[in-house]
């Protein structure tokens, strides 16, 4: 709106004084809310399935895009290199993103129990991924309409994977995995 009423009285009517009056109305960009590493630890605990789990942890850590995460192959993970390597991301474009030694061990510990074939996080038709409405919210991580939600970030809206770096701040394998008896 600023811009048009600036154009209405600079150019049009040829008022400068009322031109430089103008100020623009745009808000200032705000940066989304980042958990702490207690918040991100029971938010996973929530979390209903050790699939649903490792998924999230991943996206997280790494601060890649739900749907390169269900795409990602177990081949995708390179250990000795500490790197992601994600096949037709945004724009189709492949790319690494980096690999914590903390999202290392929890995608191990994964392994062992999952045994996944071709894909980290198969879908329900074999030889498939996780699909689209898992994508979207419909099964990752879904719960039934009337269970209240065990996870509460206090006053925090929300979160957005873009935020979690590559550190893994928070994850571990037992808060991943539910079970740390083996930790």
């Amino acid at each position: 709106m600023g811009f048009a009423l600036r154009f209405f009285y600079g150019v049009t009517l040829g008022r400068q004084e009322a031109f430089e009056r103008i100020v623009n109305g745009r808000k200032p960009e705000k940066l989304p809310p980042v958990l702490s590493p207690e918040e991100i630890a029971r938010f996973l605990e929530a979390v209903a399935g050790l699939r649903n789990r490792v998924a999230l942890a991943t996206a997280y850590a790494t601060g890649l895009r739900i749907g390169e995460v269900c795409r990602l192959k177990v081949a995708s993970i390179h250990s000795k290199r500490m790197l992601i390597h994600v096949e037709g991301g945004k724009g189709a474009k492949d790319r690494y993103a980096m690999l914590s030694p903390r999202l290392l061990d929890v995608l191990r510990e994964y392994w062992k129990r999952a045994h996944p074939g071709l894909w980290l996080f198969p879908g329900r038709e074999p030889g498939g991924h996780i699909g689209v409405a898992a994508r979207q919210g419909g099964r990752l991580g879904a719960m039934p309409r009337n269970k209240k939600p065990a996870f509460e970030a206090g006053s925090r809206q929300t979160s957005h994977g873009c935020t979690g770096g590559g550190s893994g701040a928070g994850i571990t394998v037992g808060a991943v995995t539910g079970d740390t008896s083996w930790v």
